[in-house]
């Protein structure tokens, strides 16, 4: 038995690492899903003297994205937020501990896809969020509740495939 002991210690953590690799690294489960949007005032990019709150967006599905222009991973998923989402998906951008003027000048060389993007200058309204860094997205009903987190950049698949499917899903019993 006592020979044994070892294989029996080693089989199950084996299976454990086994099984981890098959998980997708950018699925963070979020606490937030289902639940109401956490609360927020900031202001805007463009109007730094207009405030907005989630309650500008309510009564549409809309998209948080949090980005910023020292972010190398957001600079590539960024043409496809340009290219990919429709005029009609309200796109905002929560720029996250960036330094304003730089932020304006990136969205003025790379194209701007937000309705609106605001200033979250020292992170915090990000913490709210359960932000874990720069990008990550997140799909918000009709009704302020957020339905989906994603982790990381996104790719032509994970918007054709998940994203705007959702928005659609969203969008059309919001309409009923």
């Amino acid at each position: 038995m006592k020979r044994l002991l070892p294989l029996l210690i080693f089989l199950p953590l084996a299976g454990i690492m086994l099984a981890g690799l098959y998980l997708n690294p950018r699925h963070v489960p979020s606490p937030l899903v289902d639940k109401p949007v956490p609360a927020f005032s900031l202001p805007s990019l463009s109007e730094p003297e207009r405030h907005i709150t989630p309650e500008d967006f309510r009564g549409h599905v809309w998209l948080l994205n949090v980005w910023a222009s020292w972010c190398v991973s957001c600079r590539a998923e960024h043409p496809l937020l340009v290219n990919l989402l429709q005029e009609e998906t309200i796109l905002v951008g929560l720029n996250y501990k960036d330094i304003g003027d730089s932020a304006l000048a990136w969205l003025k060389q790379w194209g701007n896809p937000y309705r609106v993007s605001v200033i979250d200058a020292d992170g915090r309204v990000g913490l709210d969020w359960g932000v874990y860094g720069v990008p990550e997205t997140f799909v918000i009903d009709d009704g302020g509740i957020i339905r989906h987190k994603h982790v990381g950049v996104l790719n032509e698949r994970d918007i054709v495939e998940t994203i705007l499917p959702l928005v659609r899903r969203l969008q059309d019993a919001a309409s009923k």
